[in-house]
């Protein structure tokens, strides 16, 4: 009778650790395989409880969302000649688990195989186009070529690739300091010709307003002759007239003028009484 309960309590262990065996749970972010003795079944299991056989069926459960991988940055040459490093990344997802678990098994050798895929596309579509395509014109028309023939070449894994995109492109260190050197010297080209352009602009400019300003001072020497000739015309008529009026006095009123010219301050003259000046009885 000692034994009994002993027995059951180790009946009872067995039956929970087979039931704990025989359910598993695959959550909704995931599908799963059932493997048996290693071999993979046909059946993939989606989110809910399902059952299996215990210690000889075992579970792989795969990601069903969608993946991202970074691919290292590596080389590749253009049309051109020119090197460039890219740096890619891309979207992908396990569309057929049996067929991934068959080809990959671990989404580490997947990613692995995909960076060799995309790699490959990627430097035979670059190699195609020019560095000033690939790095603006031509650069989404490139990305859509390399998804839709990187998931062509991944299908057959069961991965489909969502998107393949360049995140940066970068020179080789030894071609950016050339590359500076050049722009630098065009810019240089560029800032001679504009100092030479308006060199000779400012010089059209100062010629126009030179001779802008000898016109100006023509018309203002002119105009000024003419006044003058005007002016000297209207005072001898005023003489003239004044002198009709009284020639005596206009007579004195010259010599006073003409004395006042003549002699300077503090001068000393000896004059007769003969003097047109001082005859004022004439």
């Amino acid at each position: 009778m000692s034994r009994n309960p002993l027995m059951l309590a180790v009946i009872a262990l067995l039956l929970i650790v087979g039931a704990s065996q025989s359910f598993f749970t695959v959550h909704q972010t995931q599908k799963a395989l059932v493997l048996q003795l290693g071999d993979p079944l046909s059946e993939v299991y989606g989110p809910g409880l399902h059952l299996k056989v215990p210690f000889i069926q075992n579970v792989v459960y795969f990601d069903a969302r969608v993946l991202d991988y970074e691919a290292r940055s590596r080389e590749a040459f253009t049309v051109d000649k020119k090197a460039i490093v890219l740096d890619n990344y891309a979207r992908w997802k396990i569309i057929d688990p049996l067929q991934f678990y068959r080809t990959m098994r671990t989404i580490p050798g997947a990613q692995a195989r995909l960076d060799d895929v995309v790699y490959s596309q990627l430097r035979a579509l670059v190699g195609a186009y020019t560095l000033t395509q690939v790095v603006s014109s031509h650069r989404a028309a490139i990305m859509k070529e390399v998804t839709d023939k990187v998931s062509a070449l991944m299908h057959n894994y069961g991965v489909e690739v969502l998107d393949v995109r360049i995140k940066r492109t970068d020179l080789p260190p030894e071609n950016q300091r050339a590359i500076f050197d050049r722009m630098r010297a065009e810019r240089e080209r560029q800032a001679k010709q504009y100092r030479s352009e308006g060199d000779e602009e400012s010089t059209r400019i100062r010629s126009d307003a030179d001779r802008q300003k000898a016109v100006i001072l023509a018309e203002a020497a002119r105009a000024a002759q003419i006044e003058r000739g005007r002016g000297d015309a209207s005072a001898a008529g005023i003489y003239a007239q004044a002198y009709n009026k009284s020639p005596q006095f206009y007579t004195y009123q010259r010599y006073l003028e003409a004395m006042r010219k003549s002699l300077k301050e503090n001068s000393k003259m000896v004059l007769s009484n003969e003097t047109p000046l001082l005859n004022l009885q004439r």
